[in-house]
């Protein structure tokens, strides 16, 4: 193993007195070509142009010497640290950081970023980090060859945001491009590079003060998270009267009986909607499709939990008390407008889905998409019966329950904080089933 190793963050600007010392006495260093060109390294040191940290780290576990390894702004944020810390390596490193490349390319846009959300691109997560930026208002990505800002901005086809696109930071070709995500795609962009993605109910512009009449709020607390975070709303799956308009237009006097027709079912009951979250199981990076959705707020509800959601419904009064239920609990929701299985074809791929209203015609629509978890509400046995033969069918691993509920009220005539309880008229049940693919 090498007698030191040292990981030296380089933004552009001279070097520390620390980080100065560690290249001069460096027997084997490690960086990006144009690193390596740039920085004073010691003509007899071994150079090893950066491609595979693995290969990379292999051979510093090797060297007999002092080892450096420059790498872009600070390398222990989605940098080298993580690869080269790992146990199968043995190495011990002293990191020397500089200014993070996405703090930089905030620095550049004059904005706050304690409330961004960070994610990387390499590794194939282009899709999930396209889908944070559907989810927030304020996300950097951290770019990969073919998961570049056009790439990114092609997930993000019909989705407004503003991309902020800052290539070669900290270097002489440093550029810093503003544009709606329309235009991103016909653009040639260099590799790698920092995307900021702005836009939604509540974030501030690249030069502007923050939307929506924040001027003035306190800052941020918990990274990540938005000023305000949590908010006075406590726990998921919030009461039904907490959410404006709930249900649909109620359907014309002796219109038949579609399952997916406006008034077909009113908003779910908050402990059913609270098992559909459950098996849904949404989180950061995915994308949680609801079908059905009225006045939004099971689609609230998953968006709460940090999924980005993409809610469809074939009533445009109940599309429109979604969009106010969406703004009033600060989430982003899509909203597309249309009878589900009708629309679906032209969304982007789902983790999973929830199908509140469309029946089994609807569950085998949001299944041909392949969605890894769907819930499905029914509105009969024999309805029920049908939905679990299409999961089944489909290769998911299916399941259900009936739940019902009754309230527990104090005794008829009694005060409400008086002794006793009484069993209050129940609800007549909602059928729920669910699926998931199969290991």
């Amino acid at each position: 193993m090498a007698d030191r190793i040292t990981v030296i963050g380089w933004d552009g600007t001279p070097l520390t007195e620390a980080a100065a010392a560690a290249l001069a006495a460096a027997t084997l260093v490690a960086g990006a070509p144009y690193q390596l060109k740039a920085l004073p390294v010691p003509p007899a040191a071994e150079r090893i142009a950066l491609g595979s940290i693995q290969l990379a780290a292999r051979r510093i576990a090797e060297h007999r010497g002092a080892a450096v390894v420059i790498a872009e702004g600070d390398p222990g944020f989605f940098g080298v640290v993580r690869t080269l810390r790992r146990p199968e390596y043995g190495l011990e490193l002293e990191v020397l950081p500089a200014v993070s490349s996405v703090a930089a390319a905030f620095a550049r846009a004059g904005m706050p970023w304690e409330d961004a959300q960070v994610a990387s691109a390499h590794g194939g997560r282009l899709r999930r980090a396209a889908n944070l930026c559907r989810a927030h208002p304020k996300v950097a990505v951290l770019t990969a060859p073919g998961a570049g800002p056009a790439e990114l901005a092609l997930m993000l086809r019909g989705v407004h945001r503003t991309f902020v696109v800052c290539e070669a930071l900290g270097t002489p070709d440093e550029d810093v491009t503003v544009l709606t995500s329309d235009r991103v795609a016909d653009h040639i962009w260099r590799d790698p590079s920092v995307v900021l993605v702005i836009g939604g109910s509540s974030a501030g512009g690249p030069g502007g003060g923050p939307a929506n009449g924040a001027a003035g709020e306190a800052a941020g607390w918990l990274a990540g998270r938005p000023v305000g975070y949590p908010g006075p709303d406590r726990g998921w799956a919030l009461p039904t009267d907490t959410y404006t308009g709930t249900g649909r237009t109620p359907a014309p006097p002796g219109a038949p009986a579609d399952p997916g027709a406006p008034g077909a079912t009113d908003t779910l009951p908050a402990h059913v909607r609270a098992l559909v979250l459950a098996r849904l199981g949404a989180r950061p990076g995915d994308l949680v499709w609801t079908v059905g959705a009225g006045s939004g707020a099971l689609a609230v509800d998953a968006a709460r939990f940090g999924a980005a959601v993409v809610a469809v419904e074939a009533d445009r009064s109940a599309c429109a008390r979604l969009a106010v239920n969406a703004r009033r609990y600060g989430v982003e929701v899509e909203i597309v407008h249309g009878r589900g299985p009708d629309v679906l074809g032209e969304l982007p791929e789902p983790d999973a889905a929830v199908v509140e209203t469309g029946g089994p015609e609807a569950v085998r629509a949001v299944l041909s998409r392949r969605p890894e978890r769907i819930v499905a509400v029914a509105r009969t046995l024999a309805e029920a019966e049908e939905v679990r033969r299409v999961i089944a069918g489909a290769g998911y691993l299916a399941d259900g329950a009936l739940l019902q509920s009754a309230p527990l009220l104090p005794p008829a005539g009694a005060a409400a904080d008086g002794p006793g309880l009484r069993l209050g008229m129940g609800d007549p049940g909602t059928f729920l089933l669910w699926g998931a693919q199969k290991p």
